[in-house]
């Protein structure tokens, strides 16, 4: 990406978190240090991938450097702003601008099932009702030994340890690095035994999946 880019981007990016912190919840795009250990673990045989929250394309870029292809790639942006770049840069990706807590019911794979989720989304700046639901829905799609990578800024796992057992599901720190803007640390967050997570099982009421989040409201960090 030359400087010019680069510079755009972050005007981009600062400009979507000035309108909506809690959303955006980084005054900057992710750095490529922070991209490296965010893909480290998954090579060309993995796709097809789905990245939630792209924004400007960084861990796009990681995934393709990685020998993923572009076409493998479903890129699932909420943010409207970002989705015209994503479309342009990005061109044989599927770009979907979606709520990912309502992944389970999108029916965005028929076949074959994602290897890997790369996720931008900042958790910590969400209900566990609806970390619940993202975390239902993509291993919904998600082949034996497929997992998600999730950074994050906070001092531990963002995704809070009673949501991580009531889906059977484990996180282990791979890395992090200072040379972000802020710091960030990422964890891979996978199944501890096989679960059977299917579209057909998870109920709906209107907009929320019924997998008892309603438990985990209020309920704090792991």
């Amino acid at each position: 990406m030359t400087a010019k880019a680069a510079c755009f981007d972050f005007l981009h990016f600062f400009r979507s978190w000035v309108s909506n912190p809690l959303r955006v919840a980084a005054i900057a795009p992710s750095g490529d240090s922070l991209a490296r250990i965010m893909t480290s673990e998954i090579a060309a045989l993995d796709g097809p991938i789905i990245e939630l929250g792209p924004g400007t394309g960084v861990f796009t870029r990681a995934l393709l450097a990685r020998g993923i292809s572009e076409a493998d790639l479903t890129l699932i942006e909420y943010g409207p702003e970002f989705i015209d770049a994503l479309q342009a840069r990005f061109p044989a990706a599927r770009v979907l601008q979606m709520d990912a807590a309502h992944l389970a019911q999108a029916d965005i794979f028929e076949d074959e099932p994602v290897g890997a989720v790369i996720s931008g989304l900042p958790l910590l700046s969400m209900s566990p009702r609806k970390i619940a639901s993202i975390l239902a829905g993509v291993f919904t799609y998600m082949r034996p030994g497929g997992a998600v990578y999730q950074f994050t800024y906070g001092p531990r796992c963002p995704v809070p340890r009673p949501i991580l057992d009531r889906l059977g599901l484990k996180a282990v720190r791979i890395g992090g690095t200072v040379r972000n803007l802020p710091p960030a640390s990422v964890y891979r967050i996978s199944r501890r035994k096989p679960l059977e997570l299917s579209r057909e099982r998870l109920r709906y009421r209107g907009s929320d999946v019924e997998i008892d989040v309603a438990a985990f409201s209020g309920e704090t960090g792991a």
